[in-house]
């Protein structure tokens, strides 16, 4: 994709959140999985590529990664960093708190839709 061709997607989708599942719950528990999925296979791929680049250059001696030591600069990065990854994993259910009738079926308006459709 070139630099032209870029879109800037919306932070949040619009609209009344699709239900799979007859428990809204489990809908809510498979959301913050895949999300939680897509996240661990975008670190998978970086490390794999860092890996990879850093053998090809002889720069990473073997065992470098297991015996590192961070820095308390480095566990505060990383500290931040998780805590936008679980705020990322469990949007979902902070949605829920802020709005807690956001996508749930309002039934009166169910009705005269259906209503509508046999006449």
């Amino acid at each position: 994709m070139t630099a032209q061709n870029q879109y800037t997607l919306p932070k949040k989708a619009k609209g009344a959140r699709p239900y799979f599942f007859e428990d809204p719950a489990v809908d809510k528990l498979v959301a913050m999985l895949m999300g939680l999925t897509g996240e661990v296979s975008v670190l998978a791929d970086r490390v794999d590529t860092l890996e990879r680049l850093l053998a090809a250059q002889g720069t990473l001696p073997a065992g470098s990664v297991d015996s590192y030591a961070p820095d308390a600069a480095v566990r505060e990065a990383r500290d931040a960093r998780r805590e936008q990854m679980l705020r990322n994993v469990l949007r979902i259910i902070a949605q829920d708190q802020e709005d807690p009738d956001a996508g749930k079926p309002n039934d009166a308006a169910y009705y005269r839709a259906v209503e509508q459709v046999e006449q």
